[in-house]
């Protein structure tokens, strides 16, 4: 990855709701409690192992700490401020690399579903990549039966500009391509205030 797209160190952001630290090595344990449900994991990248082995949470998570040594990505473990103490999923967030059309990608889990709180985390990570990085767009993807992280893409102003076939842990599927533009996003956040 060229210098001038290398991530700066991952910050703590919060919401009303929620605290966002970066990923440790300790939450290898919790991530490997709460990841592995079929409800979480279907409509994920192919590259996941599934069946989940037993180290599987631990080897993403030192995945993750190097990606955030060097620079390429930012990493985040999803806490309430209400508890429980620990995470609930985790939210990432990487430069454009001008091939994969993919910088943002989470998982929440089910327990938490419905309620908000991954549109919250999205919103704030959204808000970094474009008020902090400066970024001018981030290009999103979702399966097209994943109409929970399609809702997200909606509410945030993101533009559907291709659909292609994604490869998940649950198979082939109709993959959604959008683009996001801080233009757009920055008119929704107005819009909602």
């Amino acid at each position: 990855m060229p210098p001038s797209h290398l991530m700066p160190p991952t910050p703590v952001l919060q919401t009303p709701r929620l605290v966002l630290r970066p990923v440790r090595a300790k939450d290898a344990p919790v991530i490997q409690r709460r990841f592995p449900r079929w409800e979480v994991v279907r409509w994920l990248d192919a590259k996941i192992p599934w069946p989940y082995p037993a180290d599987g949470a631990a080897t993403h998570v030192a995945s993750c700490l190097d990606e955030m040594t060097r620079g390429e990505k930012s990493h985040w473990a999803i806490i309430p401020k209400s508890g429980p103490a620990d995470l609930i999923g985790t939210i990432g967030l990487w430069p454009d690399d001008g091939i994969s059309r993919s910088q943002r990608g989470f998982w929440l889990d089910t327990e938490f579903h419905g309620k908000g709180l991954m549109s919250e985390a999205a919103d704030r990570v959204t808000e970094y990549a474009f008020r902090k990085l400066g970024w001018s767009h981030l290009w999103l993807t979702n399966a097209q039966d994943n109409h929970a992280s399609r809702r997200i893409k909606e509410r945030q102003g993101a533009r559907l500009v291709d659909l292609m076939i994604g490869q998940y842990v649950g198979g082939s599927a109709s993959q959604m391509v959008w683009l996001l533009t801080r233009e757009n996003w920055m008119a929704r956040q107005a819009a909602y205030a």
